[in-house]
């Protein structure tokens, strides 16, 4: 018994052993299962066996995703002489736009607008000629995902280019009889286009209307003559503007001037008197000699355009051969592009002044050589003028100057100067 015990507890004893190694065997494993269970889950599922979509799981949240929309921009970036005429454009297929942002190298921004379906962005104006811009861009898909685009172009450079010379300069205080005139560098064939380019206002606010007498030539005036004291603006938008076929405008440029006080004169051939009229009231008469009968002085409303001191005027600059030719004529004042002045005279009797008509087409009041002696009509006329100031003769016996002759489109009515308008 004791014996078969001893076998039996002997081999009952190996028995368990075995079964502690198992025990002990199968322990860390166990413990490695705590582990998993405390961190939600091993690789394809979690702590109890069941599939799960943990972060670390293939085709989970961590893989990143890109949005379906695509940004197209037009000129395309890298385009180093891209159209100026045409406006950039931003579209996208596969969502809708967010924001569009357009900038040249100075900043300044490009206005556009998002279509209502939200798939295209135009600017509202073309782009500066010669410049470079940088475009910026984002839209989402219907996911919400966003995709981003930028972009940048330059524009083109034009070769063929027309410039406005314009009077009166800016800054400059002028007589009540002064148009906005513009003469053009190069002849205009689309004279709507240019004309819608300029604007010219005023204040006081008054109609002011522009008027083609050529090609080259566009003057703007109200119906009336101007107020004393008004303020006028001139703004050229010419830069980029298609003037005539491939020729280019360049300017972008604001004028301001302003009306003085308003003076006016008449020169009555017949009485040989020249009265001044200065804010309403008649401020000096002065007694004057115009055109001889063979050189009548042309009748109607003339602006100074020119005032020298002194000037030398030669007959032959206006087709009179070798009629004269003096250097140093007193306080000459243009009246006409063709060469019509009313200035000082030295050389004739002063006893001609009032009571004859001698000259060559001018019309002359006394005065002195050396244009120094204060006391000479010629000399207090001209000082009391400035440039836009209006001269009428009247009663010369010849015919009215022509509107183009010089800045005198006073000499249209109304009716036919805005007949002369583009607009």
């Amino acid at each position: 018994m004791t014996t078969r015990d001893g076998q039996g507890r002997a081999a009952g004893g190996n028995w368990s052993r075995r079964g502690v190694l198992a025990g002990l065997i199968g322990a860390p494993v166990l413990l490695l299962a705590a582990c998993n269970d405390n961190s939600g889950g091993g690789p394809g599922g979690s702590a109890d066996g069941t599939p799960g979509s943990g972060s670390g799981s293939p085709g989970g949240s961590g893989s990143p995703k890109t949005s379906a929309a695509v940004i197209t921009v037009t000129p395309a970036d890298g385009t180093t002489a891209a159209s100026f005429s045409e406006p950039v454009k931003v579209t996208v297929s596969n969502g809708t736009l967010g924001t569009v942002k357009v900038v040249d190298a100075a900043g300044k921004e490009l206005a556009g607008q998002i279509s209502a379906d939200g798939t295209g962005w135009t600017s509202a104006a073309a782009p500066v000629s010669g410049t470079k811009y940088t475009v910026t861009a984002t839209a989402l898909d219907k996911d919400k995902l966003e995709a981003d685009a930028n972009a940048a172009f330059t524009t083109a450079t034009p070769a063929n280019t027309f410039v406005g010379y314009f009077t009166p300069e800016d800054g400059s205080v002028v007589g009540v009889g002064m148009p906005v005139s513009i003469n053009f560098s190069k002849p205009v064939t689309d004279r709507k286009a240019v004309q819608q380019a300029i604007t010219v206002t005023a204040e006081p606010g008054v109609e002011i209307v522009g008027h083609w007498f050529s090609s080259t030539r566009l003057d703007f005036r109200p119906q009336e003559y101007w107020a004393a004291g008004t303020k006028v603006t001139l703004k050229l938008r010419l830069k980029d503007v298609e003037g005539a076929k491939g020729v280019y405008g360049t300017q972008s440029k604001d004028v301001r001037f302003t009306i003085g006080r308003a003076q006016t004169s008449v020169a009555d051939l017949a009485a040989k008197k020249l009265t001044v009229t200065t804010d309403g009231q008649v401020s000096a008469v002065y007694q004057i000699s115009g055109g001889a009968p063979e050189y009548k002085t042309w009748g109607g409303k003339m602006v100074i355009s020119e005032q020298f001191q002194q000037t030398r005027m030669n007959s032959q600059t206006v087709n009179l051969g070798n009629e004269y030719d003096i250097s140093d004529v007193p306080h000459a004042q243009r009246l006409t592009t063709s060469g019509t002045f009313i200035h000082g005279n030295y050389w004739s009797p002063t006893s001609i002044f009032g009571s004859q008509n001698t000259s060559h087409g001018c019309v002359g009041l006394a005065d002195a050589k050396g244009a120094q002696d204060g006391g000479t009509d010629g000399y207090k006329f001209y000082k009391s003028s400035i440039i836009g100031d209006v001269v009428e003769v009247v009663n010369s016996g010849d015919k009215t100057v022509a509107p183009d002759n010089g800045l005198n489109g006073w000499n249209l009515d109304w009716a036919a100067w805005k007949a002369g308008s583009a607009l």
